[in-house]
């Protein structure tokens, strides 16, 4: 009895060790929306490397690349709201695969390019042209989010029973191409999807608020998934499944979706996104939140897609 709950208490201690943690988080945007990455505009050599950071933590949590190019999905993505001479730029989508023998698999994404020294349209700055656009709560927040659930599922200790594909988006930017890309071209069968929940934006938390889940009306059983879900951190849900960011294309596909977002502010798509800006903190919570209804949808037969009205 003894040895049985020392052994209780090591898998307790080893999977709560892999929960998501502010300093994780605070890791991730810091590398990511540093001035050193020049905002990550689709097309830079920042870009690239951003990508590129990703794939190494994918590779580090064990997970198999799942693109058409190792980790990586490129395509040319065009931009169409300013007027440039280099209108054409090679991004990618970088994906990793947790494999864990299922039949059908969750996905979860994050975009992580972001508007680079304002040249590229969207910039709500009175001169944005050669300013960094660091991006941090769009969407460094979102891919920290993003490489924070590959780490805690892939180092759980647990063989779930859907398979997981983590998606760095490209291009979110320029039209939510990255995403529109994956679902046109799929390195997995879109039919053997559960559902996509998506993070743009989870790092400036409002506790008057709450993190906003939209998604909520695209499955009915999304309303027992969240029976249950206890969190600090504040929430409230939204039925609409299309909008302006990555999950939208799926919910274009008929595939259930959920949207993490903790709302618009003053710094959006402006040189002072900064990282000191964020709430590390609730951003773990968030991760928590969305960490409780995955694990309660896996509970369920693969979700039933609905229309919201």
């Amino acid at each position: 009895m003894k040895k049985y709950i020392i052994l209780l208490c090591f898998v307790c201690q080893n999977a709560f060790a892999q929960l998501p943690t502010p300093d994780h988080i605070s890791k991730h945007i810091y590398k990511l929306a540093s001035d050193k990455m020049q905002g990550r505009g689709t097309g830079s050599k920042e870009n690239k490397k951003a990508a590129k950071y990703v794939a190494k933590q994918f590779k580090q949590y064990g997970l198999q690349p799942k693109g058409t190019d190792g980790f990586y999905q490129p395509f040319t993505a065009k931009v169409r709201r300013v007027v440039v001479p280099d209108s054409l730029r090679e991004t990618n989508n970088v994906i990793g695969f947790l494999d864990n023998g299922a039949e059908n698999t969750i996905i979860i994404g994050a975009h992580f390019d972001h508007l680079g020294l304002g040249r590229q349209g969207s910039s709500k700055a009175e001169k944005p042209e050669g300013q960094i656009h660091n991006g941090a709560d769009d969407n460094a927040s979102g891919v920290a989010g993003l490489l924070e659930l590959a780490r805690y599922f892939s180092q759980n200790n647990v063989k779930e029973p859907y398979n997981f594909l983590f998606i760095a988006f490209g291009a979110e930017e320029l039209g939510l191409l990255g995403s529109r890309h994956f679902v046109n071209n799929p390195t997995l069968p879109l039919d053997k999807i559960n559902f996509m929940s998506n993070m743009d934006m989870i790092g400036r938390y409002d506790a008057s608020r709450g993190v906003g889940i939209g998604g909520f009306g695209t499955s009915e059983e999304w309303p027992d998934i969240f029976k249950g879900v206890k969190s600090e951190t504040k929430f409230f849900t939204d039925k609409a499944g299309s909008g302006g960011s990555d999950h939208g294309s799926f919910y274009a596909k008929k595939i259930p979706v959920l949207f993490f977002h903790t709302g618009g502010h003053d710094d959006y798509h402006k040189p002072t996104d900064d990282p000191e800006k964020i709430d590390y903190k609730a951003a773990a919570g968030i991760l928590g939140i969305q960490i409780q209804l995955i694990e309660n949808a896996m509970k369920l037969p693969k979700l039933k897609f609905t229309t919201v009205l």
